[in-house]
């Protein structure tokens, strides 16, 4: 790898917010607090749902994969940045950068198709109630699922191995607070127009295509609530959307934000607490908007406490 010449050896500095000593301090004790909230939160999720056989749905089984995904996610991430912020030292090894690289895009990518396949299965339970046994039967799910994950990989395997064949001509400090392309993108020293096309092309096809299809999905839904006659009806039929809606609108937003806004129109230092907000916050709220939000997932928890107790 042409990479490997000047910082392969070496590593990187990862600057993250070394800039603000005190931030820092505050920002090791919240990130700490909330990864912890995360690993419980998700693991919680993920084991209600196993648990509970009321909650061996298709719903449910989607959303274990995704508590899966945030788990993972944050811990690609969250502790190499955390021992960033609690000492002086802010480097990361050169293939500590690289596993975090093609981890942390793999997983973020299987998390856009994933939720997209989730508002299909919003989609199917609203619109068509009496066929949804039939349509989303586990079979389905599972090979939906594996698309979801398969398309994650397949895409970091092209777009994070392109960025490791850059040179990076001795450029060791890495202004963000971890190993991401568009980051790692600037620091090479040649010309980058081809990266920063199959970057878009991506961002496009792992963006715009999900949140298109999640946008025409809830369209579809909207209508058919609408034609519900009782307000009981109504009510419930948005209340087994609003939190898959939730949980899409702060994803994309923030991801969205990062990849496809203009490098120029945008500062370091939003770059920096917009990947924190879906690295760290995003994943540690997911578990919160599903449960606060559901009766079902409460009395699948009280249900295996009871177990426990």
């Amino acid at each position: 790898m042409p990479g490997t010449n000047a910082s392969g050896p070496l590593g990187f500095i990862l600057v993250g917010f070394s800039d603000w000593p005190q931030l820092e301090l505050v920002l090791f004790g919240l990130i700490f607090f909330l990864y912890l909230t995360t690993l419980l939160g998700n693991a919680t999720i993920i084991l209600v749902s196993q648990l509970d056989p009321r909650l061996r749905t298709p719903m449910y089984f989607f959303l274990s994969h995704l508590s899966l995904l945030d788990i993972c996610f944050s811990s690609s991430i969250v502790p190499q940045l955390l021992v960033n912020l609690g000492g002086l030292n802010k480097s990361i090894s050169y293939w500590g950068c690289v596993v975090q690289l093609y981890v942390a895009m793999a997983l973020g990518s299987t998390e856009c198709v994933l939720l997209a396949v989730m508002s299909y299965d919003r989609y199917v339970a609203v619109c068509r109630p009496l066929h949804y046994a039939l349509v989303m039967h586990p079979r389905l799910c599972r090979i939906l699922a594996s698309i979801a994950w398969l398309s994650g990989v397949a895409t970091t395997l092209v777009q994070s191995t392109l960025t490791l064949q850059l040179p990076f001509c001795g450029h060791r400090r890495v202004d963000h607070i971890f190993c991401e392309v568009p980051v790692l993108i600037k620091l090479a020293c040649v010309d980058t127009t081809f990266n920063q096309a199959e970057l878009f092309v991506a961002s496009v096809l792992f963006l715009v295509v999900p949140v298109s299809f999640i946008l025409t999905s809830y369209i579809c839904i909207a209508r058919a609530v609408l034609k519900i006659k009782s307000a009981a009806g109504r009510k419930k039929a948005f209340g087994t959307c609003s939190s898959h809606l939730v949980v899409v609108v702060i994803f994309y937003g923030t991801i969205i934000f990062m990849y496809l806004q203009p490098a120029q129109s945008k500062s370091k230092d939003q770059g920096k607490f917009v990947s924190l907000f879906y690295t760290v916050v995003t994943p540690v709220l997911n578990p919160f908007i599903y449960t606060l939000r559901n009766k079902e997932v409460k009395a699948g928890f009280r249900k295996v406490l009871g177990r426990i107790a």
